[in-house]
């Protein structure tokens, strides 16, 4: 849970197409608007219209960055250079998304707000040695930036200043292009480009293998439901692609597209990270949501992240 002493705030990037919502709370993502083949606009990611139930914890990981690390730490223990670091462990019996709170529960300093064309918005975190038992002080910084009329780019960087320390910040945003209270995502259909996964264990940590999705349930090489296989893979999809085959494109290389066939909305995700995870919010309480859809592009040590919606 937040800190409940904070005063978070939602901004607004509006470029005349798309208009998205983002609160300084975890540099979280709270609506994202796009027209849909008719010109007609809906909110196709999960979040509230207020900050409150964020501050509350009623709004898991919703749009947020996670940090220092995305994922989980087996045990909440980890060796670097020599010196063994113990963590928090709030997803027993690991530590989830940087622990009890992480980047997603602290307000994010607001280094510059641009409306207008090519509307964008700049945070920033000093994260301070010792924070959640990691290592040396971090400063992190994510932009969002519309840079088209249906396309938003995201920029993350994570500097350490005196000490070696693990860093991997992911944008946890679950989307549901046909809108809200739309129903399931069970019918949009999915793109991977990704030979592999890693799988995992029963703790939902990978095991060190890397396996061809080819001729399992994991392929989605070629479009195909999301439904279609899903129930072989026990909750759900909350797997690591490793993203080896898609084309490259200004130093980006294509991970995924999603489409609604109920409004044709695209989502086309562009990302340098080596992998990207495909999670169908299996954990996500019923009360909250049901059969959305979430996805997240991961990378170890400094990264930077694009992703961009076309209907």
């Amino acid at each position: 849970m937040a800190d409940q002493t904070q005063n978070p705030q939602i901004f607004e990037l509006n470029n005349g197409s798309m208009l998205v919502k983002i609160t300084n709370l975890g540099c979280s993502i709270t609506s994202l608007s796009v027209p849909d083949r008719n010109g007609n606009l809906a909110d196709v990611v999960l979040g509230f219209d207020s900050v409150e139930p964020y501050l509350k914890g009623a709004a898991p990981y919703f749009g947020a960055i996670v940090g220092r690390v995305a994922n989980r730490i087996k045990n909440g223990k980890f060796t670097l250079n020599g010196v063994e670091y113990t963590l928090p462990i709030n997803k027993p019996p690991n530590s989830l998304h940087g622990g009890h709170k992480g980047f997603d529960k602290v307000i994010w300093e607001v280094a510059e707000y641009k409306k207008g064309e090519n509307s964008s918005i700049t945070f920033k975190y000093q994260s301070h040695d010792g924070e959640e038992g990691y290592p040396g002080d971090l400063s992190a910084t994510a932009t969002y930036t519309l840079t088209s009329s249906t396309t938003m780019r995201l920029d993350m960087e994570a500097v350490p200043k005196d000490k070696a320390t693990p860093v991997s910040l992911a944008q946890h945003t679950y989307w549901n292009l046909a809108g809200h209270n739309s129903g399931n995502i069970l019918d949009h259909s999915i793109q991977i480009w990704g030979s592999h996964v890693t799988p995992v264990d029963e703790n939902t940590v990978p095991t060190g293998e890397i396996m061809p999705v080819k001729g399992t349930p994991f392929d989605f090489s070629s479009e195909k439901r999301v439904g279609a296989s899903i129930l072989e893979v026990g909750l759900g999809y909350d797997h690591n692609y490793v993203v080896d085959c898609g084309e490259e494109k200004s130093g980006l290389k294509r991970a995924a597209k999603l489409k609604d066939p109920s409004s044709s909305r695209v989502l086309n995700l562009w990302t340098n990270a080596p992998g990207m995870q495909f999670y169908t919010g299996n954990y996500v309480m019923e009360l909250l949501v049901k059969e959305v859809l979430f996805m997240e592009s991961i990378q170890v040590c400094v990264w930077r992240h694009k992703d961009s919606l076309m209907p």
